[in-house]
């Protein structure tokens, strides 16, 4: 069974040293993070920073947008034609307008469903929490299994952190 275990920290430069020496325990990369209520720039405490794939989202679904409305449109202009003066039944420049935006309508909506996705929202299991975490203090939290959760207490304790908490 997996425990999770939160470091309290006053100094920026001990949390750093936590984060260091549960690396240098050999736990892995992600199993443990820094929280903070004071903006630090990412990597500041040498934590894991995981790559994004929010760009992913608005490409995809340009590209579905701009598939769908070529279809639509086309398909429309096809199934009703409209031969005025001797033009083409498929007018480009009325495609077009129609083509960009849904395009952009397909892109904002997949960039918001992707913003939720890679926010990880609807968060239903938070973790373990200290509200002294916004009166200044930063929290190093990691989770392990019950046969490393000595190894990892030592580790945070010789950090020099002011509490733990293991839950």
């Amino acid at each position: 069974m997996s425990k999770s275990i939160l470091g309290l920290f006053l100094d920026p430069n001990h949390a750093a040293d936590a984060m260091d020496g549960l690396k240098e325990s050999g736990f892995e990369r992600g199993t443990f993070d820094v929280l903070t209520g004071t903006p630090y720039p990412e990597g500041a405490f040498g934590e894991y920073v995981p790559q994004h794939r929010l760009f992913r989202f608005p490409a995809f679904g340009a590209i579905i947008g701009f598939t769908v409305s070529l279809f639509l449109t086309t398909a429309t202009q096809l199934a009703y034609p409209l031969i005025t003066g001797g033009k083409p039944i498929l007018s480009i420049f009325a495609m077009l307008i129609i083509m960009y935006e849904m395009t952009m309508l397909s892109a904002v909506i997949f960039s918001v469903i992707g913003i939720i996705f890679e926010s990880r929202l609807p968060n239903i299991k938070p973790g373990i929490y200290d509200p002294r975490i916004t009166e200044g203090y930063i929290g190093v939290v990691i989770t392990v299994d019950d046969s490393d959760l000595d190894k990892a207490q030592k580790v945070i304790e010789k950090s020099g952190s002011e509490e733990i908490k293991v839950v």
